[in-house]
């Protein structure tokens, strides 16, 4: 990968502002919308992935104290995408455009629908309120892929929320990963997923 800081157009002492007004500029001019049914929309795509990977590079090597300051991770959603064929639909839900989400999943193919898929149909679903199905997603994505952290926490957080609801905590409901009841450590994990998955990352 080339230079994170000569991808956003930034030096290496720009501050973290800085480098997200940058990433922000480039990532509007380069946003998948702006090139529906161009010939550039390849182009601008692979861009989109490149500008995606420097910001989330920059933010690593801050926190890791390998660069100037400490970056903010509040885009870290963008960051997470860049190496995901669902990019796009994973922008399109930080920005709450949910119908433009659900057009691109319903229209992959079947042998395209990968735990990814089921994970974000899952978010979707979150999203418009529809819990049930929500959970029903996140529980095929984990199964799927069980050792994925991030759909293990997304179904988590439905079990918590379903028994919160049903005045409990003693009957997980749907597929639980860990093989046991929900623990202390699992309530946190979910309730930092909650807020994840309501705010899509801001």
């Amino acid at each position: 990968m080339n230079n994170p800081y000569q991808v956003l157009g930034v030096s290496e002492n720009a501050t973290d502002e800085e480098i997200k007004s940058a990433y922000r500029a480039l990532a509007k001019k380069y946003h998948p919308d702006n090139y529906t049914n161009s010939p550039l929309a390849d182009v601008a795509e692979q861009k989109m992935k490149e500008i995606n990977e420097a910001y989330d590079t920059i933010n690593q090597m801050r926190q890791k104290g390998k660069g100037t300051g400490s970056a903010s991770n509040t885009n870290s959603y963008y960051g997470n995408a860049s190496g995901s064929q669902f990019y796009n639909v994973r922008i399109y839900i930080q920005r709450n455009m949910i119908n433009q989400a659900e057009q691109i999943l319903d229209t992959t193919p079947q042998s395209n629908r990968t735990a990814e898929w089921h994970f974000l149909k899952g978010m979707c679903a979150y999203k418009k309120g529809f819990n049930e199905q929500a959970m029903n997603y996140f529980t095929t994505a984990c199964n799927m892929d069980p050792n994925n952290s991030e759909y293990r926490s997304a179904l988590n957080n439905m079990n918590v929320q379903r028994n919160y609801n049903y005045g409990g905590y003693n009957q997980p409901y749907g597929n639980d990963m860990s093989g046991s009841n929900c623990t202390c450590c699992d309530v946190c994990t979910a309730m930092m997923c909650a807020d994840c998955l309501c705010s899509c990352c801001r």
